[in-house]
């Protein structure tokens, strides 16, 4: 192995990221849906025949189209700009200006380092600026960013960053709980351990305001 493969292997098996943006190609979009679904399904294809797989027994007959939908449609549909939420907002006419916290919002998304699964909750919140944003919108958001290969780090970030954007404030946080199967069920094979990742803007950096939405979720993690 060379130096620049151990280097990127470790990368991976630590689950290091490159940026907090999703690592895209200018030419992303250039094929329609049902293009990639095409091609990805001839990849799926060629990884099965390849681990010795008999395609023309009914079971996998149709596995390489499943799981190219599936990418394209489903666990990967993130990726696209188009699916993404709209962000429409209401003014905060009954004035409430203290913290609204969203908790136990599921997660699922995959490790972009081995493509298995990172399924956990994310918790979200924010102090009004003036504006409100309705509350199945946060789940909304979070399940955007999640479907895409991710990282934990960045998709923490990428969802405080949105709803800054979306509601014109910086007091906005989310703390994020998630087991990795990469870390489960291969490498160290640990079925229990789970990560914790949080992102805190404004206020939410200041201690007494920290804890208050710490004590909401009712997690004792210190940060």
């Amino acid at each position: 192995m060379s130096l620049d493969e151990k280097f990127h292997d470790d990368m991976g098996d630590n689950h290091i990221a490159s940026s907090d943006a999703t690592p895209l190609r200018s030419d992303a979009f250039d094929r329609t849906d049902e293009e990639k679904i095409e091609l990805i399904k001839k990849d799926v294809e060629h990884i099965l025949n390849t681990l010795g797989l008999d395609l023309t027994d009914d079971s996998l007959k149709g596995t390489p189209n499943r799981v190219a939908k599936m990418f394209v449609k489903e666990i990967f549909g993130g990726l696209n700009p188009a699916k993404k939420p709209s962000s429409s907002t209401f003014d905060n006419k009954y004035k409430y200006n203290e913290m609204l916290v969203e908790k136990n919002i599921v997660v699922y998304s995959t490790c972009e380092h081995h493509l298995l699964p990172i399924v956990g909750r994310a918790h979200v919140a924010y102090i009004s600026n003036g504006t409100v944003v309705g509350l199945s919108k946060m789940n909304r958001i979070v399940d955007f960013y999640a479907k895409r290969p991710q990282v934990q780090e960045r998709l923490t970030i990428q969802i405080v960053n949105e709803l800054k954007r979306v509601l014109n404030t910086e007091d906005v946080a989310c703390v994020m709980d998630a087991k990795h199967l990469c870390v489960n069920s291969r490498g160290i094979k640990d079925i229990e351990s789970s990560t914790v990742t949080a992102e805190f803007g404004g206020r939410f950096k200041e201690e007494s305001v920290r804890k208050e939405f710490l004590d909401y979720i009712k997690l004792d993690t210190q940060f």
